[in-house]
């Protein structure tokens, strides 16, 4: 399994197109290094971007616990697919992410911040993800008592 890990910094150009750091490319298995699926994550201001061997796992895993003849749980896992989308990552190793998207987690400045995630990765407004991540303090208490939890 492929491990996304590290911050990397980047830029959007005026069209919105993005590099995805190398090292991330690099990462991606053989055969999906062509092309990716994203989604905007549902409480963050960011985008999550999986290779495609990942979303198909996390889809499955989704839709195991849904009742297909519930209608709630069509509504819901309709409007998690829909929202993705296929992302081709060019010759030079680009994505182009529409301008809505890139808006829609604050991206104004071309400053774009990709963050790993171990099996994805997530690009962010860099000043976004300032705000957003924890202080060192919160970090430290979240991550002792979610390690030494039983």
């Amino acid at each position: 399994m492929s491990t996304f890990i590290g911050k990397y910094d980047a830029k959007a150009d005026i069209k919105g197109r993005i590099f995805i750091p190398s090292n991330y490319r690099k990462l991606l298995p053989e055969g999906e290094k062509e092309r990716v699926v994203m989604r905007k994550d549902p409480e963050n201001d960011c985008l999550i971007i999986y290779s495609e061997q990942i979303w198909t796992k996390k889809i499955e895993d989704f839709k195991s616990k849904l009742d297909e003849w519930d209608s709630t749980d069509q509504l819901l896992l309709m409007q998690f697919v829909s929202d993705a989308e296929w992302l081709d990552i060019d010759s030079q190793g680009r994505v182009l992410i529409s301008n809505k998207k890139l808006q829609a987690i604050g991206i104004e400045n071309a400053e774009v911040l990709f963050v790993g995630m171990v099996d994805r990765f997530a690009l962010w407004s860099k000043s976004r993800y300032e705000e957003n991540k924890m202080s060192a303090i919160d970090f430290a208490t979240l991550l002792k008592e979610k390690m030494t939890r039983k």
